[in-house]
């Protein structure tokens, strides 16, 4: 099982990703956020194929099409955090923390 736990930033929120594959492509997904947002698609979005995720043009997978239905937020990163998670989960990526950082001069 692979777990990514995103902090979104400013608005405070953190998401939360437990990922599960037994077969290295589909890829059963537990999601919880104290975001309002991340609830809706933590009830439509609990499993996908993980091949259709990372190799199909950006902005074409299921983790696209939820997050478009229900966050009104683009730069939120959680969106990229759930696909890392799924990644490591079904084998495609090695364990390994990223961030963001910002400043403004």
């Amino acid at each position: 099982m692979a777990t990514g736990i995103i902090k979104s930033g400013i608005c405070g929120f953190t998401i939360t990703v437990k990922a599960l594959s037994e077969d290295r492509q589909n890829v059963m997904l537990e999601i919880s956020s104290d975001c309002p947002n991340y609830q809706k698609i933590a009830q439509e979005l609990t499993e996908v194929d993980a091949f259709k995720e990372m190799f199909n043009k950006l902005h074409t997978g299921r983790v696209y099409e939820v997050f478009a239905k229900y966050s009104p937020h683009p730069s939120c990163p959680g969106l990229s955090g759930i696909l890392k998670t799924i990644e490591v989960a079904a084998g495609l990526a090695l364990e390994q923390n990223a961030s963001i950082s910002i400043t403004k001069e």
